[in-house]
């Protein structure tokens, strides 16, 4: 009898350590669907409005439109990227001894979930590779950009 209600346990165990498993695959698979997403999401916003002025290929236009390629503003604070779309760019840049002197205009029109979508694709593009930019974190700082 005790053999049974061991095996019964070791059964219910195993059971559910399948499940687990499973659960963590499919997470797994569903975060980099969500990543895909967003990304793809993210260029129609980038080619919408974004293109012009970095242009398709993201490197910008020399000394007016800073490239998006591989700076610390596209890897770096999410917050403070999330702050230059809200509130616009007036300030000279450099980037790769390059001076950038364009005022960018504020796209705070973009709803959240355009804003986490065109960063997250601009921080997975052009030779980028950072971290999603979340519709989360957008409507935290919007808010906070508020006060």
């Amino acid at each position: 009898m005790r053999f049974i209600k061991s095996a019964v346990v070791l059964l219910v165990i195993l059971l559910s350590c399948n499940y687990l498993n499973a659960q963590v695959k499919h997470s797994s698979k569903s975060a980099k669907a969500r990543l895909a997403m967003s990304i793809a999401n993210g260029k129609v916003v980038y080619t919408q409005n974004c293109a012009t002025c970095h242009q398709v290929d993201g490197h910008g236009v020399q000394n007016m439109n800073p490239p998006l390629i591989q700076t610390s503003y596209v890897l770096g604070d999410k917050t403070k990227l999330i702050k230059i779309i809200l509130n616009g760019f007036n300030e000279d840049v450099e980037i790769n001894g390059n001076t950038y002197s364009n005022t960018m205009a504020s796209h705070d029109f973009l709803k959240d979930q355009e804003i986490a979508d065109v960063l997250t694709y601009i921080r997975n593009s052009f030779t980028n590779k950072a971290s999603a930019v979340s519709v989360a974190m957008v409507k935290s700082v919007r808010a906070a950009n508020k006060k």
